[in-house]
């Protein structure tokens, strides 16, 4: 390679790493987390899913009819959104199409700001949004069902950065994610170049007793050729489901004319099918848990995903039912039956198995593979793994750049800048760690905790142990201290919870709360691995003391 085209390579590689390297190394950790969402979610609600999934009976009856006792349900639409875990789901349920039942809207406080239902949902005050456990029978709204599964699933796409007042077509946090994971494309493209022509004799070549520099760039190396398929593959599922919005734009604007409705209904995304509300009482019973336990036996090979009732009570109701697949059986497909009430008749009815679109394939491809959610358990700890190997070729990258530039030959206010850039850097990736750890310890501690309680702890924590870390301007200080906090943290957090709740690894164990035991196994292992990291840089330091 000329080196016209190295430098090229080398210039783009570095700096397009550099402007996105924090941001992408929040989304890496968060994200590879965010493969045991609902195990997370297990351990700190102490209900193991594994287990209640054995006996769970989901009862969409009862939910109707304790909404029924607080008001009337005539005309109105119920949509079930059922979670991954298959024990909760997200219901909502409109105001009434009857327009002889609708209320009038209350009149509002001036200056008082609209009120918001679950995750940014409006709607009037006869409509309402919340979540309900099944195994539990009982329902909470958005932000008191939140938890750290959700926290770190929602953290690994920059949802909370949501609330900066900037939109330029799309949520400021959600548009900052698709940019990092498009500056990420082309920091994995030209990497790739640059290592091109020594790709097989740089990956195995890792000198650990060497000095720091070799030592950085031979695992950057190595473990950016190791997980270079991954993160591509992260890349750009990550563009195509963060971004779709500026993706599906032009599309919109051109050929359909501005309809956004028709492009999504074109999509698969929504069904924008209307059933006129006939303003004439249904002249039968229908229960919901009979009708959705034939469809499941039906499609025994998939799971339900959704449940929508259209103009309950009324002569023109309408039930919906949505389903996938189970990985093991199809890699793609869509299951949907519209089943009219009064006539017992199937409108329609599309198998999940059986067949699928071209638009479903696509969509289903980029799904799986960004969640890994088709290989089981295993393939979820290989990308957790794969995930924080992305971490420490961020953090590899960081220290490379920062001893690369750390020479007398370098004027000292850019010595001093490439200092601080990397000092903050290190200092805001190394905290998340422990952080996470001890939040996750805190909320044992925590009566009820909710969506408040969890960034409060999160995020202040963070800042707090970040500006430390800052002040003290020492990245080995950093390294160190972290590792220190997280074995700390990591063992603490099994330990708390067999004294706390009595969730001790052999009692999960013999329980089959096997989701509960994973999280303490990994908090455990974890805080293993730290103290492994710890000694092997305290003696790689001793030996390089001895040789001067």
């Amino acid at each position: 390679m000329d080196n016209r085209k190295y430098n090229i390579y080398f210039h783009t590689h570095t700096i397009s790493g550099i402007i996105i390297c924090a941001l992408l190394y929040v989304i890496f950790f968060a994200g590879s987390f965010s493969f045991f969402k609902e195990e997370i979610s297990a351990w700190q609600k102490n209900n193991s899913y594994v287990k209640s999934r054995k006996t769970l009976t989901r009862d969409f009856d009862k939910v109707i009819d304790s909404l029924g006792q607080k008001t009337n349900l005539k005309g109105r639409d119920f949509d079930f959104f059922i979670q991954r875990n298959d024990v909760g789901a997200y219901v909502s349920m409109t105001a009434s199409a009857d327009t002889t039942l609708k209320k009038k809207p209350k009149p509002k406080p001036e200056g008082e700001p609209k009120k918001r239902r679950g995750r940014g949902r409006g709607g009037d005050d006869d409509s309402m949004y919340f979540n309900y456990d099944f195994s539990k029978q009982k329902s909470g709204d958005y932000s008191e069902a939140y938890d750290m599964g959700e926290f770190l699933y929602r953290l690994h796409f920059l949802a909370q950065l949501n609330a900066v007042p900037i939109r330029l077509g799309a949520p400021f946090g959600y548009l900052l994610a698709g940019v990092v994971s498009f500056i990420f494309l082309f920091a994995l493209v030209t990497g790739l170049m640059l290592h091109w022509n020594k790709i097989v004799s740089n990956f195995f070549t890792f000198r650990p007793w060497s000095k720091w520099k070799t030592l950085w760039t031979d695992l950057h190396t190595a473990i950016g050729v190791i997980g270079f398929p991954f993160q591509l593959v992260f890349a750009v599922t990550g563009v195509v489901l963060i971004a779709n919005v500026f993706l599906v734009g032009p599309y919109t604007k051109y050929l359909y004319k501005g309809d956004s409705a028709a492009i999504y209904q074109d999509l698969e995304y929504s069904d924008t099918t209307k059933y006129v509300y006939s303003y004439q009482p249904l002249q039968k019973t229908f229960q919901v848990n009979e009708f959705v336990e034939k469809i499941e036996d039906k499609w025994s090979h998939s799971r339900i995903t959704g449940v929508t009732i259209k103009n309950y009570g009324d002569a023109n109701m309408h039930v919906i039912v949505a389903a996938k697949p189970r990985a093991n059986k199809s890699f793609s497909g869509t299951g949907k039956l519209v089943y009219r009430v009064r006539d017992n008749k199937i409108l329609t009815e599309v198998s999940p198995v059986k067949s699928s679109s071209y638009v479903d394939k696509i969509k289903s491809t980029i799904y799986h593979l960004h969640f890994g959610d088709f290989g089981g358990k295993p393939l979820r700890i290989i990308f957790f793994v794969l995930g924080v190997m992305g971490c420490l070729v961020i953090i590899s990258g960081i220290l490379i750049w920062l001893v690369a530039r750390d020479k007398n030959n370098v004027p000292k206010h850019k010595r001093v800048f490439n200092f601080w850039t990397a000092n903050i850097f290190m200092a805001s990736c190394l905290s998340m760690l422990p952080v996470t750890a001890l939040t996750m310890l805190s909320l044992l501690f925590i009566d009820k905790p909710d969506q408040s309680a969890i960034y409060h702890i999160y995020f202040y924590s963070w800042l707090v142990l970040s500006l430390y870390f800052i002040a003290r301007r020492s990245i080995r200080t950093t390294n160190h201290q972290t590792l220190i906090l997280s074995a700390i943290f990591c063992l603490l957090l099994p330990l708390a919870d067999g004294f706390k709740r009595n969730n001790w690894l052999w009692t999960t164990f013999n329980e089959g709360k096997f989701d509960i035991l994973f999280i303490d196994l990994l908090f455990l292992i974890l805080s293993i691995l730290s103290v492994v990291v710890l000694f092997k840089m305290k003696q790689h330091e001793k030996l390089k003391v001895a040789e001067k």
